[in-house]
């Protein structure tokens, strides 16, 4: 019935399971759909359970996770602290509002302004809304500046969300298709040229800020030049302008340092957090500084969820786990050996662009279209993922050992040259 019709084959897992026990709605691509909307287009495996840099699929095969759930599981998976910490905090409670003080909350809040330099922080869910805090931010300072119609630079390539705002402020056509019209008051730019944001300066007075990836990931990890960043800074504080830097997937440690702008020795106005925050546990983040503090009232920005004791429960042991570990430094050390591995793995291997990267943000830039290799990589035990086409993208846990980022090297080489030789 299906020979031919599904590249993975007919004795695949899908066709091995039990028809599942409610009504059989849909069979796309090998996966029972049932009454999920369909806006992923996911792989024919599911996973049962995880331990440190590995998870098993529910057939018993186990995979070197290099992609922590793009960017989020920073201590792996199953890690003891931090299941035992969620498994005491929802035991105690799990929800009261924002109606209500938290200590858990204020706890998480005083140590991010502490470690980013920052002053104020503001709690929500996820990336997309910490950015839309930001936008929000961006606009009402705008606003008190006698600005009627605000507008924010963003660059080519960025990758801020897919709510509506977040989305008019992203750098992908393909993307934001469909969903016109799109929110005014962006004004793009190409990445890393500053001379392109000073041109603006000069005929646009309602700009209000620059809203920056330091790393863009979804963009094909594209690195912000530690020049640009300063000589950005310096703009900004020229022309009396927010700097908002979206540290959602190169934040929390990934790069090497806790927050990306920190290899560059600057501060934000306006920082934004998600994805490794929370270990897993959904948390995002909107901190705020200097002349960007203290804007936001009761009543002006808000979140039913955002901050909840579950939560930042969730945070703050992350937090401590990594600081206890020193999971920065071996993010640093083990990101370098990965990336300096795949150089002399592929060291003239036609059809290879480019390795580059950030402690565990590393990209491999390939000459052509590369998305097969992220069932390739499934099918070599390894969870990986292809982002701008034809850019690999690995995000390994904080937790990555120097053993298992040689093992990555290995099983990823070896698909990437059968797949340029193919």
């Amino acid at each position: 019935m299906f020979a031919g019709k599904y590249p993975w084959g007919t004795d695949a897992w899908i066709f091995r399971r039990r028809k599942p026990p409610f009504e059989f709605q849909s069979l796309i691509k090998g996966w029972y759909m049932s009454h999920l909307m369909n806006t992923y287009a996911r792989l024919p495996v599911a996973f049962s359970h995880g331990d440190g840099s590995w998870v098993t699929d529910t057939e018993g095969k186990v995979y070197l996770d290099a992609l922590s759930g793009i960017a989020v599981s920073t201590l792996g998976h199953n890690h003891p602290d931090l299941v035992a910490a969620i498994a005491t905090q929802a035991g105690r409670l799990l929800h009261t509002s924002n109606l209500y003080r938290m200590p858990q909350q204020e706890q998480l809040a005083d140590k991010l302004a502490g470690m980013a330099g920052m002053d104020e922080v503001f709690f929500c869910n996820s990336g997309c809304e910490a950015n839309e805090a930001a936008i929000k931010l961006s606009r009402f300072y705008g606003h008190q500046q006698g600005i009627e119609s605000p507008a924010i630079i963003v660059m080519e390539k960025a990758f801020h969300g897919r709510t509506l705002a977040t989305l008019s402020a992203t750098g992908n056509r393909k993307a934001q298709a469909g969903f016109e019209p799109l929110v005014s008051g962006f004004v793009r730019v190409p990445y890393n040229d500053l001379e392109a944001i000073r041109a603006i300066a000069e005929h646009n007075k309602n700009v209000v800020a620059v809203m920056l990836e330091i790393v863009q990931g979804e963009g094909g990890i594209n690195i912000a030049d530690t020049d640009f960043q300063r000589g950005l800074r310096q703009l900004c504080d020229e022309k009396g302008w927010l700097l908002v830097c979206d540290e959602v997937q190169c934040g929390m440690g990934r790069t090497g340092t806790w927050f990306g702008f920190q290899h560059a020795g600057i501060r934000p106005d306006v920082v934004t957090l998600a994805k490794g925050l929370g270990g897993g546990v959904p948390v995002g983040a909107c901190l705020a500084a200097g002349k960007a503090a203290g804007l936001f009232k009761p009543g002006n920005h808000g979140s039913t969820f955002g901050g909840n004791p579950l939560a930042t429960t969730a945070a703050l042991t992350t937090i401590e786990v990594i600081e206890r570990d020193q999971l920065i430094a071996s993010a640093l050390s083990v990101g370098r050996s990965i990336r300096e591995g795949l150089a002399q793995a592929l060291k003239g291997v036609t059809g290879m662009v480019d390795i580059r990267g950030q402690g565990l943000m590393i990209g491999i830039e390939l000459d052509r279209p590369c998305g097969e290799l992220v069932t390739r990589g499934l099918a070599a035990g390894l969870l990986i993922n292809v982002t701008a086409d034809k850019v690999v993208r690995l995000l390994p846990p904080l937790t990555f050992s120097a053993d298992e980022g040689r093992e990555l090297v290995v099983r990823l080489s070896g698909l990437i040259r059968d797949f340029l030789a193919a």
